[in-house]
């Protein structure tokens, strides 16, 4: 199985990926499956982190004069873990999803992500019935997309900035062609400069 994760990876790596089949991106995730374990590890540590900033000054504004420290850490304690096991769910799932999809389509593009978002959306949501599920398939899908296409954007601009790879390989050629010349040039005014000195050792020698 993790053969063929890295077979269709490979693949997807020498055909590129667009959202419109051109310009292709770049990306450089971690090969599946091993991104699925670091996708929960990450998606822990930013719930957690981001639950620890926002429930400990919510249980610090919620507490009485007098408790408030205690109130922000026992409030942080409690539900940061929480928020971070939610965000490792959402993570772990996404991410099992978008390897099962490049393994299925042998490529890796950014329809595999919008997709797995909107899958993500519509299982965590199953249990609300079709209609919840749907409604949350939708917006996993649209967040992903958004994402993808922002993502897809700021690559294309980053690279509009740079030298192009052809730009880099005429800039190369034409170092070496300089550096053709200049050693050509070395060499002919060495011989030149011996040249010179043996005609010199010759016309005193003749003197002679």
């Amino acid at each position: 199985e993790a053969g063929a994760w890295k077979g269709a990876e490979e693949k997807a790596g020498r055909e590129g990926g667009s959202m419109s089949g051109s310009n292709s991106v770049e990306h450089t995730r971690e090969p599946c499956p091993h991104r699925i374990v670091d996708d929960v590890g990450g998606a822990f540590a930013m719930g957690a982190i981001g639950g620890s900033i926002w429930h400990f000054f919510k249980g610090m504004r919620n507490s009485p004069k007098g408790a408030r420290l205690a109130g922000a850490v026992d409030a942080v304690k409690l539900r940061a873990p929480v928020l971070g096991s939610s965000f490792a769910v959402w993570g772990g799932l996404f991410s099992t999803f978008d390897c099962c999809l490049v393994g299925l389509r042998g490529k890796e593009d950014p329809w595999n992500s919008i997709a797995s978002g909107a899958i993500t959306g519509g299982v965590l949501a199953a249990r609300g019935g079709p209609a919840a599920a749907a409604r949350s398939a939708a917006v996993g899908g649209v967040l992903l997309a958004i994402i993808e296409g922002m993502g897809v954007a700021l690559t294309r601009m980053t690279a509009e900035m740079g030298p192009s790879p052809e730009d880099i390989e005429r800039m190369q050629e034409e170092m070496m062609e300089r550096q053709r010349k200049q050693q050509i040039e070395r060499e002919a005014a060495a011989a030149a400069s011996a040249s010179a000195g043996d005609f010199s050792y010759s016309m005193e020698y003749g003197k002679n």
